[in-house]
């Protein structure tokens, strides 16, 4: 396979993998900068853990905050594995001026929507369903929580955007530096 599709857009073969790719760096940036530089919260910190039926883990505790530490590290580790299986995906379907792929817009804007996906998913699911924590706990948390879901809808409507301006990948046609810059 070249990497393009019936009608010679990169789009379609780069859908999956950067929105893989997209999903596991989302994880990373919200694992990174919220749990672990800002410490606004970990996987299992938040006080509405009674709703449903999981154990309470102070992270202002030694124990507690072992318990959410191993469980920051399980996220980041599905992140990891996001980002592997999302290369492996790209590997296998580009196998041709990679060069030209990785400079694409069309790369980069699935990788946003990715990300975006990750941000609506993990802020549904873990802020509002499971409240198993928040984005920063403490007076105006929802804001933050509904602000985190706001970033993840901008990300793919920029993503989307983004890879519909990049150009058709035709893998017969001579590299031309200009449309590296413009892919």
């Amino acid at each position: 396979m070249t990497g393009e599709t019936r009608d010679g857009s990169v789009s379609g073969c780069l859908r999956l993998p950067g929105i893989v790719l997209g999903v596991g760096m989302g994880g990373f940036a919200d694992g990174i900068l919220l749990h672990q530089v800002l410490q606004w919260h970990h996987m299992l910190s938040s006080t509405d853990h009674d709703r449903i039926g999981i154990k309470y883990y102070d992270p202002n505790t030694v124990s507690g905050l072992e318990m959410n530490t191993v469980w920051d590290g399980v996220f980041h580790t599905v992140c990891w594995l996001a980002v592997l299986i999302g290369l492996a995906i790209l590997y296998a379907r580009v196998t041709r001026d990679r060069l030209r792929v990785w400079r694409s817009r069309v790369l980069w804007g699935w990788m946003l929507v990715g990300w975006g996906l990750f941000n609506l998913v993990e802020g549904v699911l873990d802020h509002h369903v499971l409240g198993i924590h928040h984005v920063h706990s403490g007076n105006g948390q929802v804001w933050w929580d509904i602000g985190f879901l706001v970033l993840g809808a901008v990300l793919i409507a920029a993503g989307y955007l983004l890879q519909r301006s990049g150009r058709p990948f035709d893998p017969t046609a001579p590299a031309r530096r200009e449309e590296g810059r413009h892919a």
